[in-house]
Order: structure tokens, then sequence, then C-alpha cells
């Protein structure tokens, strides 16, 4: 047993001897540093135990609830209670804050939510599934099994969905699409994450045909890094190959073939609309005047009449180095777009899966992921420095075409001149107009 962990066995006899003002203290305490960190250990858990099973009342100021909180954890205490104890424990304990921000979100009032869950502590865990998370866990206790790994994993990611990331892996698609169940359809994730824990296959449908996993070919990953959350661990494999599977599918139609993926993949709350300045045939942008024109009219609140995002919309973006070079493509959620409410100005908040959310891509483009109004989980950039990295996105057909016409010409240059003066100089420009 480590250090950490023996201390902790230490703790949990003091809390057992401790008077009840003493615990009630104890209990505040904790919950402040939760709530104000995020951060969970192994006395946490200790003392999270200690309450389920024997004052239950201090829960409410152990996790810091707010007021949904309260009223979930009175009416759900039961279900909560056994669910927790199953999971956590001195040697589990990462997911507790993502009880908390269960409770919170009221998810355990969806039958769904807990149907789910209840199935998928009921299952049967695929041998290769197994050895999967087993490798996910940098220091195996040999106290925890499989299972118990896994549920806590699907506890963090349900209570924080933009808390996922893709480590070192060429996967952020994949990560994109459990954040987004997470978010707008937690009993889809938690049923996919059964389907595969189960069968170590899953099969997605796409324009009428069923893929399934095991028998198509590699994804974008070639050796997983192990260096991942369980769920991610488990599902990514599949849902990487799945995805490559739609790309190659819908390849070679003349237009970027995330248009027919991306609503495929991740669900039918992807607006119909699909805009991209890049031709993949020709390698080449066109008319990215009329791009970024679309963007604004789509997402800019003083342009589009005020509307808001109801969903994450899945937008390709540039990503550069700090010199404004080239790096590649990659896959982000734009969240909402909304005013800094220090400085006044419009930003886009948005989901980077790649575990790190601040970072220079040049030009003065610099996202940040707090001090400028962010969740927690998000970043975000000034909206004209996001939509000059931006190259796709999903929008609604059923727009007011005189909404283009209202986006200023000097905002539509500005950002041209960024895009063209970075990534824009690895490809050939055109300046003929696409109808959008």
């Amino acid at each position: 047993m480590s250090e950490s962990h023996t201390d902790a066995e230490t703790y949990k006899k003091a809390i057992a001897e401790a008077d009840e003002e003493t615990l009630k203290t104890e209990a505040e305490s904790i919950g402040n540093y939760l709530h104000e960190t995020g951060l969970t250990n192994p006395y946490l858990a200790v003392m999270l135990r200690h309450a389920l099973q024997h004052q239950p009342e201090l829960i409410p100021s152990l996790l810091h609830l707010n007021g949904k909180g309260k009223e979930e954890w009175k009416r759900y205490n039961d279900y909560v209670t056994e669910l927790a104890l199953e999971i956590f424990s001195i040697h589990n304990y990462h997911g507790i804050y993502g009880l908390k921000r269960m409770l919170e979100r009221n998810l355990f009032s969806r039958r769904p939510v807990r149907a789910g869950l209840t199935n998928l502590k009921l299952i049967k865990i695929h041998e290769q599934v197994e050895k999967r998370i087993h490798k996910s866990i940098a220091d195996p206790t040999g106290e925890i099994n499989a299972k118990q790994y896994l549920l806590g994993a699907l506890i963090a990611i349900l209570g924080q969905p933009l808390g996922i990331g893709q480590g070192n892996n060429a996967t952020c698609q994949s990560a994109r699409g459990i954040s987004m169940w997470a978010h707008h359809s937690p009993a889809k994730l938690i049923n996919i994450v059964t389907t595969v824990t189960t069968a170590n296959n899953l099969i997605m449908r796409f324009e009428n045909q069923d893929l399934e996993s095991l028998k198509l070919g590699k994804g974008l990953v070639n050796k997983l890094d192990y260096a991942l959350d369980a769920v991610s661990v488990i599902l990514v494999p599949h849902l990487d190959k799945i995805y490559n599977e739609m790309m190659r599918r819908a390849a070679g139609r003349g237009e970027d073939a995330h248009k027919w993926a991306n609503p495929a993949l991740y669900g039918q709350w992807i607006l119909t609309g699909f805009a991209s300045a890049y031709n993949p045939v020709f390698n080449s942008i066109h008319d990215f005047d009329g791009f970024v024109r679309l963007f604004y009219a789509s997402f800019h609140p003083e342009y589009n009449g005020g509307r808001e995002l109801v969903y994450p919309n899945p937008i390709g973006i540039f990503v550069t180095t700090s010199k404004a070079e080239l790096l590649g493509f990659h896959a982000v959620s734009l969240l909402r777009i909304a005013e800094n409410e220090n400085t006044g100005k419009l930003r886009a908040y948005f989901l980077n899966p790649n575990n790190e959310g601040r970072q220079d891509w040049g030009q003065g483009i610099k996202p940040t992921v707090f001090g400028h109004g962010e969740r927690y989980g998000e970043s975000s950039l000034p909206i004209d420095h996001f939509a000059a990295r931006a190259y796709a996105y999903h929008f609604n057909t059923l727009y007011d075409r005189e909404q283009l016409n209202m986006v200023p010409d000097k905002v539509v240059k500005e950002i041209t001149r960024l895009a063209k003066e970075s990534w824009g100089k690895a490809y050939t420009w055109s300046d003929i107009k696409k109808e959008w």
C-alpha cells in the first residue's frame, strides 16, 4: 500500500472517532476545496464513504452541492448511495467530482441514465476490454476491478462532458463525440459503453449500411496511447475505425467528407448545412470571404438575429504554430458565442479535446482556458481569431440570406488576412464564389 493510502487509512480511523461537530466542519472544508479546485484524493473518498454509510446529511456539504444538486440528492439518495459505494474508495476516487456535477446536472432524474448505469453494473466485461482498462491505470492496486474503474471514469465524464481529452492520439473526432454524447445524450453514451464493454465491438449506421468496428480496417490510430480515461480507452479504437470508414466512403464526392460523416457519427442534432472553405479535390481554399460571412451570419448575435447555439457545433480548424505555420487539421466543438463580461467583446467558447487548451497559434491568436469568462473545460478566443483558424462548420440552411450582407467588409478582410498570412500559405486560393 502506498504512503498516501496508508495515511488515508489513518484518516479513516480518525473520522470514525470524530464527534458530530468535527465531521460537519470537515465536510464543509473538503466541500469548499472540491468546489474550488475540482480535485479529488483518497481522503475525500474516505469521508464520502463514511457520510454515505453513517451520516448522509453531510453529503450536500461534502460535495458542495448547489440547490439543484441538493434536490437531486434528496430524491435519489438511495440510488446514488448504492452506486457510489460500489465505485469509490481510497484506490478509486477520481470520479467523485463527476458525481457532484451529475447531481447538479440532474442526470439521475433521467430514467434512461439510471437504467443504463444499473445495466452496466450487471454486465460481464469482455476479456480484451478488461485488459485495455487495466492498461489505462498508471498504478493498479489489485484492490479495484475493471468495472469499478470504468464506472468511475464514466461518472467523471457524465459530470464533466468538457473534461474529455484525446491524449497523445490523433482521435479528436472520437473525443469530441464522447463529449457531445455526455453533454446532450448521456443515455446514448452509457449504452455505447455497455455495448463495447460486453462485445468488444460496435455497430453504427452510415447511409443505411451497418458499420461493424471489428470488421473494419485500421483507423487513424496505429498504436493507441493508453494514457486516457477508461471510457476513452475502450471506445476510441472502435469509434476511430468507424469514423475513418465513414470518411472513406464519403470521399470522392467533390466536397469535404465531414459533411456526411459528422451527423452520421454524432447524431441528428448536427445542423443540416455544411460549409467548408477547403476543397479536397484541388487542395485549395475557395470563397473564404463568403465562408466568413456565413460564419458570422450563423453565429454572431449581431448578424443572426441574436440566436444562441443550442447544441455543440463540430468545427474543423487549422492548427498553427507560434510562428503561424500550418500544423494540420483539428476537430473542436463550438459551444457558444458570448460577450466577455470584463471586456464587453465577443468570444468563441469551444471544446479543444487535445488536453491543452492554452496554446499559441501565432499572430497573437492565443486560446485561453480562464480569465475571459470560460466555464470549466472551455477554451476561448475572440470571435474573429476563431474564425481565422476555422475551415469547416455546420449551419442552418434556412437562414436569412440578407444576414450575409450585414457583415462588415472590414471584418471579413481582416479575418481573411489573418488566414492567408498563416495556414493559408500552404494552399492555393480561389476567388470563385460558392452558393452557401
